[in-house]
């Protein structure tokens, strides 16, 4: 029970750390905006520890009027490869996804990846939520994506600081697919984003 309380309280230490506010132009988010034809939809993702099956990471990708990742205390775009605005990437095209993916799975870690297809009013007001809802600070991760949740799901998905946790209550809702991506790349990530162009990837 003490080990327990002391990671309860080291969490809530990091969680009290001042975040980082980054905010992209005007006119960097509106050249960067990315619509996918696909239909309305919530995208959660979920990185799980290979070894102890603990949860590292929750994001959201929103697909509505433009499509956005909710990247809460992320390290995705620590090269500002992205306009950004206090944790929402803008400009999710179907490489950026691909790369996100890939980002986070290697031979320590696995992406649990959660779809629903929702109307544009929620998608609406998913990304409205998640626009207001950072900077989030370190180790907050899913509790930040799980109030956005909780709060277009209420009575299905509660907060919780826990990304497996969070998943598993967003899967019980109907409609919900699941797949899980495994690769095992090196654990050194960065190699991910070094060799990623992002020039190019916009001229393809």
């Amino acid at each position: 029970m003490r080990s327990v309380l002391l990671a309860l309280g080291v969490v809530l230490m990091l969680a009290g750390c001042a975040a980082e506010s980054v905010w992209s132009t005007d006119d960097e988010v509106a050249r960067a905006a990315y619509r996918h034809d696909g239909p309305p939809r919530l995208t959660l993702y979920t990185m799980i520890n290979n070894r102890t099956g603990s949860g590292a990471h929750s994001a959201l990708m929103i697909n509505g009027a433009q499509r956005v990742m909710f990247d809460p205390a992320g390290s995705f775009n620590s090269l500002r490869t992205l306009p950004e605005r206090n944790d929402v990437l803008y400009g999710i095209t179907p490489h950026v996804a691909d790369v996100y993916t890939r980002y986070h799975a290697r031979e320590t870690f696995h992406v649990r990846i959660q779809r629903l297809d929702v109307t544009p009013e929620m998608a609406d007001r998913a990304m409205a939520l998640a626009k207001a809802a950072g900077p989030v600070p370190n180790a907050a991760c899913s509790l930040a994506t799980s109030r956005i949740l909780a709060q277009l799901f209420p009575g299905e998905v509660s907060t919780s600081w826990f990304p497996v946790k969070t998943a598993d209550a967003f899967a019980r809702i109907l409609g919900v697919t699941e797949e899980t991506l495994y690769e095992y790349d090196s654990d050194d990530n960065s190699k991910v984003l070094a060799n990623w162009d992002p020039a190019r990837a916009r001229a393809n």
